[in-house]
């Protein structure tokens, strides 16, 4: 109780000295009151999530790719470099070579069926908000020129050069890249892994198309086999890409940071906790105060002990 306590006088001390109307540290929603920008570092959290972020469909989708990407790494990677003295106890986990190529397959088509959900869940739910006149652009992955802007305005507060990170939305800057880049990788892991496991069709479809456009320069090597080495080389080179995103950005920039750390369970409970939604998806956190009434009732209530606290100061 003494520590709240401590919390509180801290913030009315930062009220009294912020009265003024400044509309980037104050944001003013109706029946809760002026919310300030830095408002996250004293709120209470839960480490499960406090509010909704992402729905079932979406919670499914990202567990089912996690799981499968895990299993196409472990196995896809040794196989590629055979020739490296761990490739083979690794392989031999599996049961050897012919198994693990069995399992990879597997996993890929359990990934691309993941995938073609992720895709139908999108679309689905995109239309039928658009049918409700409930599309609200702000609220996707669909990068805007905002994000720019806050990406630069986030550049400069790590630099101290901006008092407050930007007001962003549901999905920040970060997240979108992070979202482009999977979509990308997906692409060329799919595309050229579907070559490598179809020979005879990728061979046919060339040969019909782009081989009758062939440039002689390329001399006698035939398109399918140009092809067929270019699949293999970027489903080799991608797959080692993206472990390397995966390991070193994605992961540490979702569970690896302070706050966060060891891990951001968002990813199984679809909610996210309230001092990440209000330092990093404020706008989204002002929408969930119209929305939630819970949520308001707990922003009022703070809000109000903090105005209590500061007018006792000054008193």
């Amino acid at each position: 109780m003494a520590s709240s306590s401590r919390v509180v006088t801290k913030i009315a001390a930062i009220f009294s000295k912020s009265r003024s109307d400044n509309e980037d540290y104050f944001t003013e929603v109706e029946g809760v009151g002026r919310i300030p920008r830095d408002i996250y570092k004293h709120v209470t959290s839960n480490p499960f999530g406090d509010l909704p972020r992402y729905s079932p469909h979406i919670v499914t989708q990202h567990f089912i790719i996690f799981v499968t990407f895990l299993i196409l790494a472990a196995t896809g990677v040794p196989i590629y470099f055979s020739d490296l003295f761990w490739a083979h106890y690794v392989i031999g986990l599996f049961g050897g070579i012919d198994l693990a190529r069995q399992i990879h397959r597997i996993a890929a088509m359990v990934m691309m069926a993941a995938s073609a959900y992720h895709l139908v869940t999108v679309i689905g739910g995109t239309i039928s908000k658009l049918i409700k006149k409930e599309f609200d652009i702000k609220r996707t992955q669909i990068p805007r020129v905002k994000d720019l802007f806050d990406l630069i305005h986030d550049f400069r507060y790590f630099l101290g050069l901006e008092p407050y990170r930007p007001k962003m939305e549901k999905f920040m800057y970060k997240q979108k890249l992070h979202y482009l880049a999977i979509l990308y990788g997906s692409f060329v892991l799919m595309a050229a892994g579907s070559a490598l496991v179809f020979p005879d069709s990728l061979a046919k479809l060339f040969s019909e198309t782009i081989g009758k456009v062939w440039p002689q320069a390329m001399g006698s090597e035939s398109v399918s086999t140009f092809f067929q080495d270019l699949a293999r080389l970027m489903h080799a080179d991608e797959a080692v890409m993206a472990l390397i995103v995966l390991a070193f950005w994605h992961w540490t920039n979702v569970h690896f940071v302070p706050g966060r750390f060891p891990v951001q369970w968002t990813f199984l409970t679809g909610r996210i906790t309230r001092e990440h939604q209000i330092e990093e998806h404020f706008l989204e956190y002002i929408r969930n105060l119209k929305e939630i009434p819970a949520e308001r009732e707990y922003m009022r209530n703070l809000l109000q002990q903090i105005e209590s606290e500061s007018l006792q100061q000054e008193g």
